[in-house]
């Protein structure tokens, strides 16, 4: 063998190397069917782990089922109704992404709300409206099956003043939840929703079974500024303890991750004592992927999926 070759011949199979290396990583465990061990947890898939494709047109909310049964082996689903902003009264499209589900065996687990105005403001007119748009989609929730919709704590004034009007929002909104079946749980989604005693408050005040969280276990950034182009945290809640304090409320969790080293660990968060917090609180419902990080959103799902069943099995 020639000297050039020769040398070709080691790099291609140092790379080979390497590449199954992290191959045996991400790929190396189960991707479909039931785990060997039973979990204590059952997961889902967020919408919005495949958001650029949605965005970009590659992908339609109505496909998004197949793709989470047929590529990532998830049978649940969360929907985000920024993808059928328009559909929440249309019962044609309804019936057909209901129809979608149960021929394939997809069940519907939640909505989550956005763009439709702010629970979390003072002035009651403005609120009122909010809590106004919100009611079409706890009837979309119910027609789809799902057992709950998500909203944001999003508004102006003191931290004080947002708390109150939040409780009033909620209490408004779980009193029609509770009419149709239908949960109305809140995310850590930036602001004072991510800290977790300024959230855990609110639960405790509205007091209904209707009412709950969704802890989010890397969202936790209180402060923030956008800074070449990506989000700059400021000032961070402390992500353990702010699930410790939302899980006693939890209807769901969900499972934020961005990045992962070559044994498939997540690297900003700590999964397994994460999941050892969700366990400790007694949750035994579902667990959303939402990525969002830099890998392709396949490759991120898919590794995220894998970390969940591994330290899923460990912990149960």
């Amino acid at each position: 063998m020639k000297e050039n070759q020769r040398r070709e011949f080691l790099k291609k199979s140092i790379a080979l190397t390497a590449g199954m290396g992290i191959f045996s990583a991400f790929a190396g465990y189960k991707s479909f069917g039931k785990p060997e061990k039973d979990m204590f947890f059952k997961i889902s898939l967020a919408e919005w782990s495949l958001n650029k494709s949605l965005f970009a047109k590659k992908l339609d909310n109505l496909d998004f089922p197949a793709k989470a049964k047929n590529e990532y082996g998830i049978d649940a689903v969360e929907f985000v109704n920024q993808f059928f902003r328009d559909k929440a009264k249309d019962t044609a499209y309804l019936n057909e992404l209901k129809t979608r589900c149960d021929d394939l065996g997809v069940s519907c687990v939640l909505i989550m709300i956005d763009g439709e105005g702010s629970l979390a403001v003072p002035e009651e007119t403005e609120r009122a409206k909010a809590v106004e748009n919100h009611y079409k989609w706890i009837d979309a929730a119910k027609y789809l099956g799902c057992h709950a919709v998500r909203v944001n704590a999003r508004g102006k004034g003191s931290n004080e003043e947002m708390q109150k009007a939040m409780i009033a929002s909620l209490t408004t909104l779980s009193e029609y939840g509770s009419k149709e079946g239908i949960e109305v749980v809140v995310e850590n989604h930036g602001g004072p929703s991510s800290d977790g005693k300024w959230l855990s408050g609110i639960m405790k005040a509205v007091n209904s079974p209707y009412c709950g969280t969704l802890p989010d276990l890397g969202n936790f950034c209180i402060q923030g500024r956008f800074e070449n182009g990506k989000m700059n945290c400021l000032n961070e809640y402390d992500k353990y303890l702010g699930v410790e304090e939302l899980m006693p409320y939890a209807k769901g969790v969900s499972a934020k991750a961005y990045d992962f080293d070559a044994e498939g660990n997540e690297t900003t968060i700590d999964y397994k004592k994460m999941l050892q917090i969700v366990k400790n609180a007694g949750f035994k419902g579902r667990i959303g992927i939402e990525y969002e990080g830099r890998l392709p959103e396949d490759e991120g799902i898919m590794a995220t999926k894998r970390l969940l069943e591994r330290l899923g099995e460990e912990l149960s």
